[in-house]
């Protein structure tokens, strides 16, 4: 049985509101860290709980819409006008100015080792240099 008071004891220690930043994921996170960490929830924390996942699940969603659908060379060129980067300062990854220029104008594909060094410099995943599957066009077998 929930009971209104323990409820209210919870949600005054940590008022669930709108994640909006990461401090405040970071901080419902926390809470949530705290119920999970205990070996049993009574039922007023299972609730509390299933209203502080539904708060970060939101927040999840949002910041995945703002990731961009784009990979590979497209991304690749982003990542340098973002950064205010030029060609030169890629020469370590590609060896020179002149390889850079033709990746980024579709003169030469990224190689293995290309996508592994710029997933590294950028701090992403390698994934994410990776030319996009389109599985819509495949034959089956």
């Amino acid at each position: 049985m929930v009971t209104a008071e323990k409820y209210m004891q919870l949600l005054q220690a940590f008022p669930p509101r709108p994640i909006t930043s990461e401090a405040d994921f970071a901080a419902t996170q926390a809470a949530i860290d705290k119920l999970l960490d205990k070996p049993e929830l009574t039922p007023e924390e299972e609730d509390y709980l299933d209203v502080l996942g539904t708060l970060v699940l939101h927040y999840e969603n949002q910041q995945a819409d703002m990731i961009p659908d784009i990979y590979g060379v497209e991304l690749l060129k982003v990542l340098i006008a973002e950064r205010n980067l030029k060609q030169k300062d890629l020469v370590p990854i590609f060896k020179t100015e002149s390889i850079v220029s033709d990746v980024i104008n579709g003169k030469r594909q990224l190689t293995t080792r290309h996508i592994q060094e710029l997933a590294e410099f950028f701090h992403l995943p390698v994934a994410v240099f990776l030319p996009k599957l389109n599985f819509s066009s495949a034959k089956p077998l």
